[in-house]
């Protein structure tokens, strides 16, 4: 299993440590996804954050 998927496993299992580190991991890409007409929108932001959250919830591993 590569480390990716293995770490994505662990978010998904509920690692606080590990959610923080993908959050952190994505976050350039989540504000720059926020920003409207060069603005920052904090509740798109917290948004695109939930929704990352969804996504590590339905992680399948490969077999």
């Amino acid at each position: 299993m590569m480390e990716f998927e293995r770490v994505l496993f662990r978010a998904k299992q509920g690692d606080e440590k590990v959610i923080e580190q993908r959050l952190e991991m994505f976050r350039p890409m989540l504000i720059r996804n926020a920003l409207i007409r060069g603005v920052f929108e904090e509740d798109l932001y917290q948004e695109l954050a939930i929704e990352t959250l969804k996504c590590i919830q339905c992680f399948k591993q490969l077999e």
